[in-house]
């Protein structure tokens, strides 16, 4: 049981009241190299011409403020209980959520997608999920991390605190290991299902903001700074392809943030100034005067949403405290002990906030007059058919069965309902494909497919296609991508209604 009396004692870690008070300056680094530094006066921003960077100036305008309170609820929380994804669970802790069988399908394919792609990068372990609070080198670690703790009481009387990352399993687990400089860098890799956190209520918001969170989480092991940048160059490469194959436009959908401690900055501008060509457009860049946390270094990639807020997804950091913490070493060329710095990667961001950011990204899209839609690969159901009339059934379900050979997820609207409701009801499901089948398509063998990439909210793209070219076109789509079957029963009568719509 949460034992509530410690929880109000322990759950502030010195890092989270050093964050409410330090001072930062400000500054955007752009594609030239130059640091500019930016103020907040009477409510703007000087300091830099963020008039080709508007997206940018929302993420200073946002971090300078420190204000992550949401007045009103953000679009993708309607979105994720209308699609019938995600909601919030009465019966449990604030920020814990429940997934209905569409939501768990896409939680998956991005758990399998961001899984595969780092295990072919580090090697992947599995650690628990709660530790001994008064562990030493978990309990100082907790006072360096900016986070809340779910403190916990076992029946003999120990604490223990819920995990907030992989850092202590693999930290530990490092601990114990044989290391020398020939397996340097070493890099270990966890999905965490779940991770914790407990967050403030008032900040608690939908998917972007929760207390349990599934996290993949990669640390890497360096010999020292050279050999860390490098590392650190490859790993923002295999994040930027993550979230393009995510379905993400990789640099315009998000912001890129760099916090120093100034000391690293004046000793490490080349690198910055890499990370921000490499990136292909300014960032915003936090400096303190001196170091307040575990890491010298870190950077973020940042979503903006419909609110002007932004969230952190994919972020990286030199971490130069932990190795001599837990007493993590490797044996060096010249045969004695060192301590290494150790980085923490996660190439997407917390798989909630992958989820969350794609409906807000669609929701802005419908708002400019285009379908909002999530990517095809990612889509539970990705053709909806509707057949007009009960004898074009059997035409329909020989179509369904050529798709599905093909790893196609398919339903078809066997429902009692006139055409203009099924069509409707697909659009509002963001099905990607919708085909209505009658007499003219049993003869002609041709099927008007609404392509919902290419359809506006308000206009309709139709393009005439047999099953062999609607085939050939969702499969460059989702080309490369894992796939799994339909998570719903494939006739609509027989789908049960998970979320009462009002």
């Amino acid at each position: 049981m949460i034992n509530l009396e410690k929880k109000k004692k322990q759950e502030i870690s010195e890092a989270l009241k050093a964050e409410e008070k330090i001072e930062s300056k400000w500054f955007i680094l752009d594609l030239d190299g130059k640091l500019c530094e930016i103020k907040a006066e009477k409510g703007k921003i000087v300091g830099f011409d963020f008039s080709k960077y508007p997206n940018l100036l929302k993420f200073a305008m946002y971090e300078i403020a420190k204000r992550r309170v949401y007045e009103r609820e953000p679009p993708h929380v309607e979105l994720m209980k209308k699609l019938e994804m995600v909601d919030y669970e009465k019966g449990s802790d604030l920020g814990n959520l429940k997934y209905y069988p569409k939501g768990r399908f896409i939680k998956r394919m991005l758990e399998t997608f961001v899984s595969k792609k780092l295990s072919e990068y580090a090697m992947e372990v599995e650690t628990p999920i709660m530790y001994d609070y008064n562990h030493p080198s978990l309990k100082k670690y907790l006072h360096r991390f900016p986070a809340r703790q779910y403190v916990v009481e076992s029946s003999g009387k120990r604490s223990f605190f819920l995990r907030f990352a992989a850092c202590f399993g693999q930290f530990l687990m490092a601990h114990d290991m044989n290391i020398s400089y020939k397996h340097l860098p070493l890099r270990l890799y966890e999905l965490t299902r779940y991770s914790f956190r407990l967050e403030q209520s008032g900040e608690l918001v939908g998917l972007k903001r929760l207390r349990a969170f599934t996290m993949p989480d990669c640390h890497a092991f360096v010999k020292d700074y050279k050999q860390g940048k490098e590392e650190m160059l490859r790993r923002f490469e295999l994040s930027k392809e993550v979230m393009n194959k995510i379905g993400f436009s990789i640099p315009n959908d998000f912001e890129l943030g760099i916090r120093f401690v100034k000391d690293f900055y004046e000793e490490h501008e080349d690198f910055a100034k890499e990370l921000v060509k490499r990136w292909g457009k300014p960032a915003l860049v936090e400096m303190w005067d001196k170091r307040f946390f575990y890491f010298s270094m870190k950077y973020e990639l940042n979503f903006i949403d419909a609110m002007e807020k932004a969230t952190a997804l994919v972020t990286d950091q030199f971490d130069v405290e932990n190795a001599e913490r837990y007493e993590i070493s490797y044996v060096d060329k010249d045969n004695k002990k060192k301590h290494p710095i150790i980085l923490h990667l996660s190439p997407s961001g917390a798989i909630e906030r992958v989820i969350y950011s794609l409906l807000e990204q669609a929701w802005m899209n419908e708002q400019k007059g285009k379908a909002g839609m999530l990517p095809v690969w990612l889509s539970p159901e990705q053709v909806r058919l509707l057949p007009v009339a009960d004898r074009h059934n059997e035409f329909v379900e020989n179509i369904s069965k050529e798709l599905e050979k093909e790893g196609i997820r398919v339903c078809i609207d066997d429902r009692d309902l006139s055409i203009p409701k099924k069509v409707f009801q697909a659009k509002q499901a963001w099905v990607p494909y919708i085909i209505v089948v009658g007499d003219k398509e049993m003869e002609s063998k041709k099927l008007p497919v609404v392509i919902r990439e290419q359809s506006e909210v308000k206009k309709d793209k139709i393009e005439n296609m047999d099953v062999k070219e609607v085939t050939k076109l969702i499969k460059s789509k989702v080309e490369g991508m894992p796939n799994w079957p339909l998570p719903v029963p494939k006739y609509m009568s027989k789908q049960p209604i998970f979320y009462a719509r009002k």
